[in-house]
């Protein structure tokens, strides 16, 4: 009696389990958000071209990404927080080189497809060397 049972639930069960998949594992915010984003930083070295690939989780509020600079070919890992809605969001990240060389700390507006704010380059453990930094999102992240 027990296998029938069984036998019976078994297309409800596989019928849930495909229903189930097609249920995107982002959020829309992730999805506009997550990506490759290249623009430039203007500072007190004169003009410097960035590369960052960003990956929010909206629900932990946590960002986390890869800052290269396309001039010095250096690249720097980082995480922090992303708060706000689909429309504006407020991103501030800290970035290593090696993995544990502060180099630089990112406060920017994350709207319409732009990261515009401030990189802040680390020297002697101090944020200063300030560069106004304006990127565009150019694709997205492959999984």
């Amino acid at each position: 009696m027990r296998s029938r049972f069984a036998l019976l639930a078994l297309p409800v069960l596989l019928s849930s389990c495909a229903i189930g998949a097609y249920f995107s594992p982002i959020t829309p915010f992730e999805r506009a958000t997550n990506g490759l984003y290249e623009g430039e930083g203007n500072g007190v070295t004169g003009r410097v071209p960035y590369r960052l690939t960003l990956t929010v989780q909206e629900k932990s509020g946590r960002a986390s990404g890869v800052l290269q600079n396309l001039e010095s070919k250096k690249t720097y890992t980082g995480s922090g927080t992303i708060k706000g809605t689909s429309d504006s969001a407020q991103l501030d990240m800290n970035f290593f080189e090696g993995g544990n060389k502060y180099r630089a700390a990112l406060h920017a507006d994350l709207s319409g497809g732009r990261i515009i704010g401030r990189i802040r380059t680390v020297l002697l453990g101090q944020e200063l060397f300030p560069y106004n930094i304006n990127l565009q999102k150019v694709g997205e992240v492959k999984p």
